[in-house]
């Protein structure tokens, strides 16, 4: 069995697991994903991956905050080229850590992965020069079921690592509402 490490982050349910990566003058080998990796990581164990996404994105993109509603669907996130900011914002009703966020840097060397349980938004920005992102979802996209919220919700406040002037955001998620305005509507809910 590989090693592996688990890192706690500040919001409960987001974790970062760290894959030993092994290396030589060749290049390198690790395993991206093992099952029981979940289990050490408190994750449940009903969560099934079904579906992967894979984007290619430049420097200062910012890809989020995304997530989508009825079940919700969790993902297994890591970059395999580039550097990524990665970020999550608890949207549980009841959490004591509603409506803060985490970031945790992912990028191609260290290979670490975000593992953003049900109920969080979920979203990026490029550090390097170009970044492939690739991630591992609970539940298949579904556009009807799809949602936002604001990347710049100053209620929030994610410190994005670019300048404003150098983040490059789709027009969908730029008019994203913030989640003052959507709070109401949301289904996930807090569970110790």
């Amino acid at each position: 069995m590989a090693l592996v490490e688990i890192v706690q982050t500040s919001l409960q349910g987001l974790v970062a697991i760290e894959p030993a990566v092994h290396g030589d003058e060749r290049g390198f080998f690790i395993e991206t994903y093992r099952e029981q990796w979940h289990q050490r990581a408190g994750i449940p164990a009903d969560k099934r991956f079904v579906q992967d996404n894979h984007s290619r994105s430049g420097r200062g993109v910012v890809r989020g905050m995304h997530f989508q509603v009825g079940a919700g669907v969790a993902k297994l996130v890591r970059c395999a080229r580039g550097k990524i900011l990665d970020v999550a914002v608890d949207l549980r009703a009841g959490s004591p850590t509603y409506g803060r966020w985490a970031a945790v840097e992912l990028d191609d060397e260290a290979m670490r992965e975000l593992y953003v349980p049900v109920g969080f938004a979920h979203g990026f920005c490029v550090l390097s020069e170009t970044a492939d992102v690739i991630y591992k979802q609970t539940g298949y996209y579904d556009g009807e079921l799809e949602r936002g919220i604001a990347y710049d919700d100053p209620e929030i406040g994610i410190e994005w690592p670019l300048p404003p002037g150098e983040l490059s955001v789709s027009e969908r998620d730029a008019a994203a509402p913030r989640l003052s305005e959507i709070a109401p509507e949301l289904p996930f809910r807090w569970q110790t």
